[in-house]
């Protein structure tokens, strides 16, 4: 296995590990508000590779046997000229998507993919990575806990 930068010959592949994952977050929302829409699998992987360029992101691919089987998507965006009012706004990077595909996780594809985006973030002078992680994916709270991620903020939702 090895890590390289994102190409387009792997536009496929990343649709579906981004679908892959958005169907597994689908399948544990017990709100049941989130969706695969038909325009998915085509649209969604453009519009996140889209905001990677335009926020001096990132996408790592880990490649097997020719094929793309986990996926690590990051940005670097700028403050707005309001957030300074309420926050120190230290330089940071934001994990906005990771995938291994089902078959091989647990292998260590995970880890690999998100200390090369850590390298990226420090190599721009990050002080922070931030990630949001669905409430209901256990799996991904422990990886990101091991790895010394820790909640700083919560969303509470309810139901009308």
């Amino acid at each position: 296995m090895k890590i390289i930068e994102y190409k387009d010959k792997y536009l496929e592949d990343v649709r579906d590990l981004l679908t892959e994952l958005e169907k597994y977050i689908v399948s544990i929302d017990k709100d049941e508000l989130d969706q695969v829409h038909p325009e998915y699998h085509e649209k969604m992987a453009l519009v996140d590779l889209k905001d990677i360029n335009e926020n001096c992101g990132k996408c790592f691919l880990a490649i097997e046997n020719n094929k793309a089987v986990g996926l690590i998507m990051g940005t670097i965006p700028s403050y707005d000229e309001y957030d300074y009012l309420d926050y120190k706004c230290p330089k940071r990077g934001i994990i906005t998507e990771l995938i291994v595909t089902s078959e091989i996780r647990s292998k260590g594809i995970g880890k690999a993919l998100i200390e090369k985006m850590e390298k990226y973030f420090k190599e721009n002078n990050c002080e922070y990575v931030l990630v949001d992680v669905f409430a209901y994916n256990e799996n991904a709270i422990r990886f990101y806990s091991k790895k010394e991620y820790h909640t700083r903020m919560y969303t509470n939702i309810k139901k009308l």
